[in-house]
């Protein structure tokens, strides 16, 4: 078996961003299974508090219970997990072994992928409208195999800026922006790039609101010790070469080059539907091409 050296993505923690029915839910299974074919340790972070369906498209029957309720729960309702925006302190007991975590917490499919579920809005009940605590659940968690080895962490989140505003790209190697062919996906793709630009280039967070002079000082050494190495872009639901050049050239203006492209199957669409395991047959060309790449950007960077 290959050595983590040997497997340059191994213990990164790659955050799926993208808008509304850009298909982030869909490349983040794709990309799961695809490193686990190419024999990564792999876990993936339901960090998307209102949708459903990751467990069915991995093969998992049910989701486990939420990781909000292990932190403590939320903070709303006297719980011990707050907002990053409001309280950057970092989470206790984020590094999780699963050696020796709590089963009910934590499942697996047949090929080995993890799942894990940060939490849903629909079950914290009235008055726990912000999901801040999820997003600092995802900037913080760590994971360990009994083996002692450090899976990819593949995180899923919610569609939209909200989650990259409040700072869980602090916690992350890798922001993945998937991109189908509309304006919006364009201009989040912009933002983006510009977001992690400015957090490398050591721009601080706004503090502002923040009274307490140690929690200022927090957020902000959080923000100059990012981890993120970058910004990579993936073309989803691509039906046409028309579309595709379209896109790359809109892209382009921007000095923004997509790592790969993955075309449009309606089967995927039905497989959500109808509560299945996702077949990515026809896509896995392409989810290795796109794989392939990252480590290569990766490797760029270390070096």
């Amino acid at each position: 078996m290959e050595t983590e050296a040997e497997m340059p993505l191994s213990g990164k923690k790659i955050g799926i961003f993208g808008k509304g029915g850009s298909g982030k839910s869909t490349c983040a299974v794709l990309f799961a299974k695809t490193l686990k074919e190419r024999r990564y340790d792999v876990c993936v972070l339901d960090a998307d508090s209102t949708n459903f369906g990751i467990p069915q498209a991995l093969g998992i029957v049910a989701a486990p219970d939420s990781l909000i309720d292990y932190f403590g729960g939320m903070v709303f309702r006297g719980g011990a997990v707050t907002c990053p925006v409001d309280d950057p302190t970092p989470l206790n007991r984020a590094v999780l072994s699963l050696e020796r975590f709590d089963r009910r917490y934590w499942d697996q499919n047949r090929a080995g992928i993890v799942l894990l579920v940060a939490g849903k809005m629909g079950e914290q009940g009235p008055g726990e409208g912000c999901d801040g605590p999820l997003s600092k659940i995802a900037r913080d968690i760590k994971i360990e195999t009994p083996e002692g080895r450090h899976p990819v962490i593949l995180i899923d989140f919610k569609a939209g800026f909200e989650d990259s505003a409040r700072g869980v790209i602090t916690g992350l190697d890798w922001a993945v922006v998937i991109v189908d062919p509309t304006s919006a996906s364009i201009q989040m793709a912009i933002n983006m790039k510009k977001l992690v630009a400015q957090i490398k280039a050591g721009d601080l967070p706004a503090t502002s609101h923040l009274s307490n002079p140690d929690l200022i000082k927090m957020a902000n050494r959080l923000y100059a010790e990012a981890q993120i190495r970058g910004t990579v872009f993936v073309l989803n639901k691509i039906a046409d070469e028309e579309t595709e050049i379209y896109l790359r050239e809109k892209l382009a203006k921007e000095g923004i080059e997509p790592l790969g492209v993955i075309r449009e199957d309606r089967s995927i669409s039905a497989s959500w539907l109808r509560g299945k395991s996702l077949d990515f047959s026809k896509e896995t060309e392409s989810a290795q091409d796109i794989i392939m790449g990252l480590e290569k950007v990766d490797g760029m960077y270390t070096r």
